[in-house]
């Protein structure tokens, strides 16, 4: 079975974490200390992208909160101004990663907002810091990561410590490259320092609390935000949320449960289908998830061609390709001709493609910096064994879970096995004690972060309340059920809270 290190480094999902890596309770501008940062003002202007309806600033932070004096870096922001003439102040949205670009995301809000939330606040994203354009953090460059992405574990289930040698030493030289090229902003990475970022923000757009909608990653920074400034919370939606209690490796291998669920999914849909390189009508789902680990098993002693670039297309790559499938159901077509196109005339170059896209690879030449934030963020937010044989038995449970992608996911977290122990955060539940209610968004078949996680974010956050969509996809809202958007529009615009639990068919 071909095991890639890429599992952790591409899950659009968070690691945890309870404390900060700045030290001590997270000042205010109440206080004192911040107010030379949140009197700042925000020279709207031009956007380079995104079209003459958004407007774009930068706001600077404390790199590090326990040293307001010391090094600044810069915040990238964009603003869609709201469509109606009584707005009720600003959305801001995370659509998570980590790593992902809520600069970037403000241009979908068409798509992945209401029109009718979009009338009432002005949408606003930013990249968190170390992501895209706020002070990125670049560890690797793009043949290096190419090179990172493409490494394998080919001997069993993926629990042999010396079959690892070439995924330890890829973890190491990851590690070492961002000490080299970054070694201050790797140790203030923390999704605490993040929430810290955007309470500033809040005050710059002139709200007195906020209202904000964070996907996947972006709950965890929601969930740290409300911890930290309980009375500053109007209205938060956390939807497909992140389990605040868990330690990065343990995440890892629950997580194999969710994406076992969407595979199969994924094959259960395509095996109904006369065109399915699985199998067609009348294959089981059991029987597609065997001939699809054949395939991999396959690519892995001989590599598929590959007409994009002269990239190896071995099982870790073609594991990648799959994976898009996994994160919603209107990648299932795509998946579907990348695999038949691989598996009856070895041409990787779909599956290679759609890898590319979940990545941020733009071209041949870079990589959004999205993976270098990942992993740097999940080392940050919690503690994570410093045993390579920690690790091999995590592969060992989660390949138990999930046979093809569990030893993957559990391998990916390696990376966090070297990171600096001072740059991570204790880790442990969020409360938010004292907050007006938080709606906890949960799909029942999410892979990247399975249905329990959201269960568990709702119980651990005392004004949590929880929202059930019984789907497919990663994520709940605007995945088309109306009556989950419904809730969360009410909620946004009227504060409206539904019964707790409420599950939407």
């Amino acid at each position: 079975m071909a095991l890639g290190i890429a599992g952790a480094v591409l899950l659009a999902s968070g690691c945890t974490g309870g404390g900060g890596t700045g030290g001590g309770a997270a000042p205010t501008e109440e206080s004192g200390p911040l107010t030379e940062f949140t009197s700042q003002e925000l020279a709207w202007g031009d956007c380079e992208e995104g079209g003459s309806e958004v407007e774009c600033a930068v706001y600077e932070v404390p790199m590090d909160y326990g040293d307001l004096d010391g090094e600044r870096i810069e915040i990238a922001v964009k603003r869609l101004p709201a469509a109606g003439n009584d707005p009720l102040g600003s959305l801001l949205i995370n659509p998570g990663g980590p790593g992902g670009s809520g600069y970037d995301y403000v241009d979908h809000a068409a798509f992945g907002i209401s029109e009718d939330v979009r009338e009432r606040f002005d949408v606003v994203g930013f990249d968190p810091r170390g992501v895209g354009r706020s002070s990125p953090l670049t560890c690797l460059d793009a043949e290096e990561i190419d090179d990172f992405l493409g490494v394998e574990v080919t001997d069993g289930p993926g629990d042999d410590v010396e079959d690892a040698a070439e995924i330890v030493q890829s973890s190491q030289e990851f590690v070492k490259a961002c000490e080299t090229n970054a070694p201050d902003l790797m140790r203030h990475m923390g999704t605490a320092d993040v929430a810290r970022d955007m309470d500033v923000l809040r005050a710059l757009v002139g709200d007195e609390r906020l209202t904000y909608l964070g996907a996947s990653y972006g709950t965890h920074i929601g969930a740290q935000y409300a911890d930290q400034f309980p009375e500053r919370v109007r209205a938060l939606v956390l939807d497909g949320a992140v389990d605040p209690s868990q330690e990065q490796l343990d995440m890892s291998v629950e997580q194999a449960t969710g994406f076992e669920t969407a595979l199969r999914a994924f094959v259960a849909d395509c095996v109904t289908r006369s065109d399915c390189p699985l199998g067609g009508p009348g294959t089981s789902v059991d029987e597609g998830v065997a001939a699809l680990d054949a395939f991999l098993d396959e690519a892995t002693e001989r590599p598929l061609a590959n007409s994009a670039d002269d990239r190896e297309v071995n099982g870790a790559r073609a594991e990648l390709g799959v994976l898009a499938a996994l994160y919603t159901e209107s990648w299932w077509p795509r998946v579907r001709e990348a695999l038949t196109a691989a598996i009856e005339d070895g041409d990787g170059t779909g599956l290679v493609l759609l890898g590319d896209d979940l990545y941020g690879r733009a071209d041949t030449e870079e990589y959004e910096n999205s993976t270098a934030a990942l992993i740097a963020v999940n080392c940050s937010d919690s503690a994570s064994p410093r045993e390579v044989e920690e690790y091999a038995e995590a592969a060992e449970e989660a390949g138990e879970e999930s046979p093809i992608f569990g030893p993957m996911l559990a391998w990916g977290a390696l990376p966090c096995a070297y990171w600096p122990e001072e740059a991570v955060a204790d880790g442990g539940e969020l409360t938010a004690a004292g907050a007006d209610p938080i709606m906890v968004v949960g799909t029942t078949r999410d892979s990247a972060t399975p249905y329990a996680w959201a269960e568990a974010l709702a119980e651990q956050l005392e004004p949590g309340f929880l929202v059930t969509r019984d789907g497919d996809g990663h994520t709940g809202y605007r995945m088309g059920d109306a009556c989950v958007d419904a809730m969360v529009d009410a909620y946004l615009i009227d504060l409206a809270v539904p019964e707790d639990g409420m599950a939407c068919a």
